[in-house]
């Protein structure tokens, strides 16, 4: 029996040898990040994984950024929800008002004792991010901001300089009519997201208002009010370039036709994310892209303000385990890491969310090698944000986004004018923000 007992021993010591002590802690992220992007984000993912042996993230693709926050809250409502959800920035109203599903980053870090300095951050990611009392609610991770491309060969064939954007619309009216005019190409400048980029932000740059209650950051309540003279008088101009060939529609919400417009030289200018960036210099392959600010109307205001975000943030669930949420805030640390960033921004052109990792990169030499990759930071660091230039924060964005594109294109086919399709867009949007509100209360 002793030497059986032996045997046992030995054979016991020999498994416990050969297995890990204990399991690891799994923590899954949803995320709505496809191809390449998709891929760098489970390089993060893998490196954390690779930095310890605790706890193992697992990323799953879940589908489009609205068919992700769709899922997460069906999922919460079924008790099988992840512990880390990718949300845009659309979505932050509807997350806010999903009271009890959310496990706040600011108070996770704080239990967890992980280090959490606020400070560290890019101002106009903390703000738009946080509460009233200036708590961040979700882990930045992939903030953009809007930003101009154009075409250096096109505008060398239509005797512009390649080295200079046109900085005002009263110069992209210019050089878009030298450029079609020349022939150099058939339009001067096409556009994703008509609503993100030319009302919202048309709005802050100017610093007009969008909405009531500091553009929906002072809670429930607010309500549209974007059919502003700037935008009508940006709504008219568009219509007014597009009848006569200088401006070409992209399609609604990210305007799928946009960037193949561009990237075939059919249009010399093309106003997109900073996040594309990437993708639009290893698709345009036959010229040279340059980078620029969006254009302001300088009758308007002298100086424009800071451009505002876009891109997504991380989001806690509550009714996990605290060994999932132990894991859950030591993955944001490492996330917060300088190299993590800065890697993570200058693969994907997603702004570094700290300024530790935007100095690492210029410490690196990056910006220097790569003429135009820190106009995004600049654009969106530009002055202090104010109350107009902030952000927009409304429950439910997502339909009243898709109001404003379908309003728009009224507008491009002759059926409203610009103030009667930004009066109707304002009009049905505020009936959505109410049937919202009536959903949470």
């Amino acid at each position: 029996m002793f030497k059986n007992a032996m045997f046992l021993s030995a054979g016991l010591t020999a498994m416990m040898a050969a297995t890990p002590a204990f399991a690891q802690t799994e923590i899954t992220w949803w995320h709505a990040m496809s191809a390449e992007l998709g891929e760098k984000l489970e390089e993060v993912a893998q490196g954390f994984n690779d930095s310890q042996t605790e706890y193992k993230v697992t990323p799953v693709f879940k589908g489009s950024y609205p068919e992700t926050l769709t899922a997460a809250i069906a999922a919460f409502r079924a008790n099988e929800q992840p512990a880390i959800v990718q949300v845009y920035e659309v979505g932050t109203g509807t997350m806010m008002a999903a009271k009890g599903a959310v496990y706040p980053v600011h108070q996770l870090m704080a239990d967890k004792g992980e280090p959490w300095e606020t400070e560290g951050f890019l101002q106009p990611v903390v703000g738009y991010y946080s509460d009233t009392e200036g708590n961040i609610l979700s882990m930045p991770f992939n903030s953009s901001t809007p930003i101009m491309y154009y075409n250096k060969d096109v505008f060398e064939k239509a005797g512009l300089d390649p080295e200079v954007a046109p900085k005002t619309w009263a110069e992209m009216e210019e050089f878009s009519k030298k450029i079609v005019d020349s022939g150099a190409a058939q339009c001067g400048f096409t556009t994703a997201w008509i609503t993100w980029i030319h009302t919202e932000n048309m709005s802050a740059l100017h610093d007009q208002p969008f909405g009531t209650l500091e553009n929906g950051f002072g809670g429930m309540g607010a309500e549209f009010t974007f059919n502003n003279d700037v935008n009508v008088k940006h709504w008219d101009n568009l219509k007014k370039w597009s009848d006569e060939g200088l401006f070409q529609y992209g399609g609604p919400v990210g305007g799928a036709d946009a960037q193949p417009k561009f990237v075939s030289q059919e249009c010399a200018m093309f106003m997109n994310s900073s996040a594309g960036r990437a993708g639009v210099i290893r698709n345009a392959t036959d010229f040279e892209v340059g980078f620029a600010p969006l254009p302001y109307y300088d009758d308007v205001i002298d100086e424009p303000k800071n451009s505002i975000i876009g891109g997504a943030t991380l989001w806690v669930l509550n009714g996990k385990s605290d060994e999932v949420y132990d894991g859950a805030a030591k993955f944001f640390t490492y996330l917060s890491q300088p190299e993590v960033q800065a890697d993570w921004h200058q693969f994907t052109g997603y702004l570094p969310i700290t300024t530790a990792a935007y100095e690492l990169g210029q410490e690196q030499g990056y910006y220097a090698e790569n003429p135009g990759s820190d106009i995004a930071i600049e654009q969106i660091m530009r002055g202090e944000p104010t109350p107009n230039s902030k952000g927009v924060r409304f429950g439910n964005l997502t339909q009243a986004r898709d109001v404003v594109d379908s309003e728009f294109e009224a507008m491009l086919a002759g059926q409203k004018t610009a103030q009667e399709a930004l009066d109707s867009a304002v009009e049905r949007g505020n009936q959505i923000l109410r049937d919202f509100e009536a959903s949470n209360s």
